[in-house]
């Protein structure tokens, strides 16, 4: 999918297509089990520390923005750079009455606009695959994270063991493009979704990445049988 016009531009163009059924399909593709891996990743900044400024990166529609509010922060951040995603999750904060918790912007992932060590936690959610370059990405949040600060990152990853790889293979091969097509105007959009999951640096693979860029006492918490990964590191 990704070729000629920059990845970037294909992404954000992919995901302006597709916000009016962004939420509905995240929700109904994963059977709802997306909610619970939301918590689980918010508990994991929870055990961890007690956060005041939170950047929440590809926010998309705000889901995990509105999860992080009970860690009780000033304010959360969050940045994308579609613009149709950002103007459904604003219409839900707004709807939620939390405009004064959540404020969303335009942005870059690998130009974020603000300066160094500017919070006490940066965030990501199923984001990182769509970054045009991810190490640049994660060394953006690294950069305004403070000291001691820490960096989440939750995202699809590949079980390793019968029986979850086959039934995950078959169904993000098979079953996932099928009804993504059948219910959004973008027919590339779901099958470039299991086609960046197989293509993306999982595992120890990922782990090793966000040790390079600098960050200490890295973890990853599978879930699910590991179709999905929580990755924490700290800023020290």
């Amino acid at each position: 999918m990704i070729n000629g016009e920059s990845k970037k531009s294909q992404i954000n163009a992919m995901f302006d297509n597709i916000a009016h059924r962004y939420d509905f399909l995240n929700h109904f593709l994963s059977f709802g089990i997306d909610r619970v891996w939301r918590k689980r990743a918010i508990n994991t900044i929870r055990k961890t520390l007690t956060p005041t400024q939170i950047l929440d990166v590809a926010t998309g529609t705000g889901d995990l923005a509105i999860a992080a509010l009970k860690l009780n922060p000033e304010k959360i951040t969050g940045i994308d750079i579609s613009e149709k995603m950002l103007a459904i999750g604003r219409t839900k904060i707004k709807s939620l009455g939390l405009t004064d918790k959540i404020v969303l912007l335009q942005g870059d992932s690998e130009k974020i606009d603000f300066a160094d060590n500017n919070f006490d936690v940066a965030m990501v959610a199923f984001g990182v695959r769509n970054f045009a370059d991810p190490f640049l990405g994660l060394s953006e949040m690294y950069r305004v994270i403070r000291k001691g600060g820490m960096i989440m990152v939750l995202e699809f990853s590949r079980p390793t063991s019968f029986p979850f790889r086959n039934i995950y293979k078959f169904y993000f091969l098979n079953i996932l493009p099928l009804i993504g097509r059948l219910f959004s105007k973008d027919k590339k959009a779901y099958n470039y979704l299991p086609d960046s999951v197989m293509k993306f640096p999982d595992n120890e693979d990922f782990i090793n990445i966000l040790i390079k860029i600098g960050f200490t006492c890295v973890k990853q918490i599978k879930l699910t049988g590991g179709i999905a990964s929580i990755y924490s590191g700290m800023k020290t």
